[in-house]
């Protein structure tokens, strides 16, 4: 990376809502390294995470979940390369741990650290302005309580830095420091018979990021959303026999912030859709109907992904999964593969993504890692 240009183009490449370059009118948010999947597991089933069985990292895709740890502790590491293709210094790390405290409640804390590494700075003519070492971090804890025996709900906090701070020229990016709050769910039925297999359901929802705007300069009017995000999910356990289950779960995923209206290029008077200059928590609602093609774009606003993973006594995993958004709303549309391999106490897992889009996805042609590890009591309502 040898220019501001480069830096931009990277930055602009993590925004998972950027659309097509034939649409005017992307949707945009600040620190969009919160919606990275961090974890290989999920990212071997087209990044589904909401409604599958709980793990290590549950604590970015459910929070929820971890009331249903089949452990006392869990510890999860995870480390997901960047743009690999183009760069070796970016990349996605962190860890989590979840504390199961009793049959009822857990809690956890998770950390993930996105380097966007060094941007060597030069003026108009290349002169040296120096290097800057960018890079974001969030760190949040939750609360996670089983309301009855087969659903449960948590509550969490995050503290968000963003530190995309550059001064050249007449540009100054200052760093951003925000809070945002977590609300999510999840059920998981007991296991029933249904001839030759027995199965057990499973659902979830997280609304995630719910937080203020921010501004990335001095400019009162120039704020930015933060990628407040609604996942919904469900799927199911065909547990075949004591030894094979298959997993099949079904994801949506809509960021609740609004859409931006079309404006006269002229006057800019707006001419389609809705002002999208208002707080937090009035552009979570409206961004369900704000679209200026109405309905039909709001739903195209709506991503899918479908995930199956093959487990073998709980020793030996195999995953495979689908991702979809609209072509007018990015244009994300990959295959992934993954496996896991379970050693005692440890877990780790990898995957790999296939793109079947023309837009350039940054994981593309990359394996991922994650380590997990279970300590402590074992709870049998996993």
């Amino acid at each position: 990376m040898k220019n501001l240009l480069f830096t931009l183009f990277i930055l602009s490449l993590t925004i998972p809502t950027i659309k097509a370059q034939d649409v005017p009118n992307p949707i945009t948010t600040a620190a969009p390294f919160l919606l990275i999947t961090p974890d290989a597991r999920a990212g071997g089933m087209g990044d589904v995470g909401v409604a599958t069985s709980p793990d290590a990292n549950s604590l970015h895709h459910n929070p929820a979940k971890i009331a249903f740890m089949n452990s006392q502790y869990k510890i999860g590491v995870i480390y997901t390369p960047w743009l690999r293709e183009l760069t070796n210094d970016v990349f996605l790390g962190g860890f989590t741990v979840a504390n199961r405290l009793n049959e009822r409640s857990a809690w956890g804390v998770s950390l993930k650290y996105f380097n966007l590494g060094e941007i060597q700075l030069t003026d108009d003519f290349g002169g040296d302005q120096g290097v800057e070492k960018l890079n974001e971090f969030s760190l949040a804890g939750t609360y996670a309580l089983k309301l009855n025996e087969t659903f449960s709900m948590g509550v969490g906090m995050r503290f968000i830095r963003s530190d995309l701070g550059i001064e050249i020229s007449n540009t100054v990016l200052n760093p951003v420091n925000t809070f945002s709050v977590d609300i999510s769910g999840y059920y998981q039925s007991e296991e029933q018979n249904y001839g030759d297999f027995n199965g057990k359901w499973r659902g979830g929802f997280n609304l995630s990021n719910i937080g203020p705007k921010v501004s990335y300069t001095d400019e009162a009017d120039n704020e930015n959303f933060i990628p407040t995000n609604l996942k919904l999910g469900g799927g199911f356990d065909f547990i075949l026999d004591d030894y094979n289950k298959i997993a099949a779960t079904l994801e949506f995923t809509k960021l609740l912030v609004p859409t931006p209206p079309l404006r006269d290029p002229i006057t800019g008077e707006i001419t389609e859709g809705q002002d999208d200059n208002v707080g937090f928590f009035k552009g979570m609602f409206q961004s369900f109907g704000d679209a200026p093609g109405g309905f039909s774009e709001e739903m195209k606003e709506f991503t899918w992904a479908l995930g199956v993973e093959y487990t073998y006594d709980n020793a030996f995993a195999v995953r495979t999964g689908y991702f979809n958004e609209n072509d007018l709303k990015g244009g994300r549309k990959y295959f992934t593969l993954g496996a896991g391999f379970k050693f005692k106490s440890s877990n780790i897992d990898i995957s790999y993504l296939f793109n079947s889009s023309d837009v350039n996805n940054p994981l593309e042609n990359t394996l991922r890692f994650s380590l997990a590890f279970d300590f402590g009591d074992l709870y049998e309502d996993y």
